[in-house]
């Protein structure tokens, strides 16, 4: 299911998922709830980016993806690849409230 974002006021933000047929249905929900569910996602993201570091006690994500690209640490490739898709969703979240 794809959900679109309408921004109509500064208040309110609309929400158009598609459904099955090509149906619309339309719901209004408070920009503040928008951005608290996505600071939320975002602290969930930065808590597991953190315990991921501290498994390897790495401080830096750059430093640890480029250690475990080397194969400095081995059997780090899972959480490699696991930190950079949290990255990536990270800056996408925060993409996202800026648009808001």
């Amino acid at each position: 299911m794809k959900i679109f974002l309408n921004f109509i006021d500064n208040k309110n933000i609309y929400i158009s998922p598609s459904l099955l047929f090509n149906k619309m249905t339309i719901v209004s929900i408070d920009k503040k709830i928008i951005e608290d569910l996505v600071q939320y996602k975002l602290s969930n993201i930065g808590k597991h980016i953190q315990d991921i570091l501290n498994r390897w006690n790495e401080i830096s994500a750059d430093i640890f993806i480029e250690k475990a690209r080397k194969g400095i640490y081995e059997e780090a490739e899972n959480d490699a690849i696991e930190l950079r898709q949290l990255l990536l969703e990270e800056e996408k979240l925060h993409k996202l409230l800026d648009d808001l």
